[in-house]
């Protein structure tokens, strides 16, 4: 399956993390040759690179793992096929404008048949390439679309998650639909399944590290990713641990929303009896 992480940080940061890394923990049978991907927020635009290639050895990938932009919101993405080909057009993370601001999405799973479900209605936004991650995408924005009304402040987070939340339940009927979707300034994640040890399908499909850094001799280093020392707050979100640390799992089918580092809200389904 797809290697998915997300970083949101009070203070901007110039983020130093591995591809190649991220991708050697990818599921068991899979590997990440089929292309890359990293958003960068800066404000309300996006520094955005892609590219249909395997992460290792590519000098694009080696240049921003030192010389990334400084950012306070960082969607990647490693690819693993599924469906559509191997093209630009069909690697994600997925960029869209809406309202004025630049909206990112990735998705991690298989969503069997979205194109012909009448649920996921693409309203004004239409796919470029081929995937169902992008359809869902499309599907996303159109129902988020009513909560941004020209020259009216943003939607508030409780409002927005209320509708990422419903949306993947949803998404969930398909298949495994974890996802990490940003406006500019906050942050939502959905965890669902993935493929684990045995080639089994099940929870958990994200996780979550929360840390606050006091000291410049105390940043926060991961497998693959290192945020700079003084005092900073930041909030990680992966497809597999990427550290020693209690990264927390998300219930299946939880969505939090995360913004300057911190975690803001939760949805988590109720259990069925």
């Amino acid at each position: 399956m797809c290697e998915l992480l997300a970083i949101s940080s009070r203070h901007a940061t110039r983020l130093n993390f591995s591809l190649q890394a991220l991708a050697e923990r990818s599921s068991p049978g899979h590997s990440a040759r089929d292309g890359w991907g990293v958003a960068f927020y800066q404000g309300r635009d996006v520094a955005l690179y892609r590219e249909p290639l395997p992460a290792s050895n590519n000098p694009l990938v080696q240049l921003l793992e030192t010389q990334g932009p400084p950012t306070t919101l960082a969607i990647s993405h490693i690819r693993h096929a599924t469906q559509g080909a191997i093209t630009l057009a069909n690697t994600q993370p997925f960029l869209r404008e809406l309202a004025g601001r630049s909206h990112v999405f990735a998705h991690n799973g298989t969503l069997s048949d979205i194109a012909q479900s009448p649920h996921f209605a693409l309203g004004p936004y239409h796919p470029v390439g081929e995937t169902d991650s992008e359809h869902a995408f499309c599907a996303l924005l159109a129902r988020l679309q009513a909560l941004w009304q020209p020259a009216a402040p943003p939607p508030s987070v409780q409002t927005q998650l209320a509708v990422v939340a419903n949306f993947a339940a949803e998404l969930r009927k398909l298949g495994p639909a974890n996802f990490l979707y940003a406006d500019g300034d906050a942050l939502f994640a959905h965890g669902h399944r993935r493929i684990q040890a045995g080639h089994r399908v099940e929870p958990p499909g994200l996780y979550l590290l929360a840390r606050t850094c006091h000291a410049e001799n105390q940043p926060l280093q991961a497998h693959g990713v290192c945020v700079d020392g003084g005092f900073q707050q930041v909030v990680l979100l992966a497809s597999v641990p990427l550290s020693e640390e209690a990264w927390q799992p998300l219930a299946e089918g939880e969505t939090v929303a995360v913004a300057a580092g911190e975690v803001l809200a939760r949805h988590t389904p109720a259990i069925r009896p």
